[in-house]
């Protein structure tokens, strides 16, 4: 869609059509993810014609202009789902009214041990909100364009071994790996289903939660490690943030 002028602009009146006809504030984009330098170079065109033509509506209709916004990776270069890259800050800054970095799914079941859905922090690399919030910033996005992403579910693994349960335990592939929304973790913690409920741990190091019982594990937020990510992003001076999926 985002590789020719044609295609782009039958996009973008469709997507101004849809916001109107529904009375929508606004459009988003969630492009999960640019794979390439071109398809970072067709995104940076798509921004620019999509902005004009929401400025050109709004002039011709004597409407307010449509919000322009887009979800994000939760950095502003990496390497994972193809060839390494950057997003086009400039583009952004000029066309934009926020994005929304996506920061969690960090880890999941792809991997073999149990990981934070959403670490504030991670000492040992850079899969972190923190690191991922701050390459936007050093990338030229002011902080007042960036919307946070927090999750409202957890990353489920079973356990190779029970009583080997910590952050990055080993884990069985494939079995028991998955998601939980958070009334579903409320549950599993407090043994509604079985009647035993899970141990639960905040982890200080990575400011989020992580419960298990048995075999069964999960990491994600709660209130205490969301209250901290919020004055995390007032701290920064961020335009928000937002709760997914």
């Amino acid at each position: 869609m985002a590789k020719t002028n044609l295609s782009r602009e039958i996009f973008i009146n469709s997507t101004i059509e849809v916001a109107r006809k529904y009375g929508f504030d606004g459009v988003d984009l969630d492009w999960e993810f640019p794979a390439n330098d071109q398809d970072m170079s067709n995104l940076a065109l798509l921004y620019k014609e999509w902005y004009k033509a929401l400025y050109n509506e709004a002039n011709n209709t004597t409407r307010s202009r449509l919000i322009l916004t887009s979800a994000v990776y939760y950095a502003s270069k990496f390497t994972t789902y193809g060839d390494p890259r950057s997003y086009p800050a400039y583009a952004i800054n000029k066309y934009l009214d926020w994005i929304s970095p996506m920061c969690f799914d960090y880890h999941g079941s792809w991997e073999n041990f149990t990981g934070v859905n959403a670490a504030l922090y991670d000492p040992s690399s850079n899969i972190s909100t923190n690191y991922g919030i701050g390459s936007w910033i050093q990338a030229g996005v002011p902080p007042e364009k960036l919307v946070m992403g927090l999750p409202l579910y957890g990353r489920t693994w079973k356990l190779k071994d029970p009583y080997v349960n910590g952050v990055g335990a080993p884990t069985v592939p494939g079995n028991g790996s998955g998601t939980m929304d958070y009334y579903q973790i409320v549950n599993f913690n407090n043994g509604t289903n079985n009647g035993t409920g899970a141990t639960v741990v905040f982890d200080k190091r990575s400011v989020s939660y992580y419960s298990y019982m048995g075999d069964s594990w999960v990491g994600y937020d709660d209130v205490r490690s969301i209250q901290k990510k919020v004055r995390f992003s007032r701290m920064l001076g961020l335009r928000g943030y937002f709760f997914g999926p």
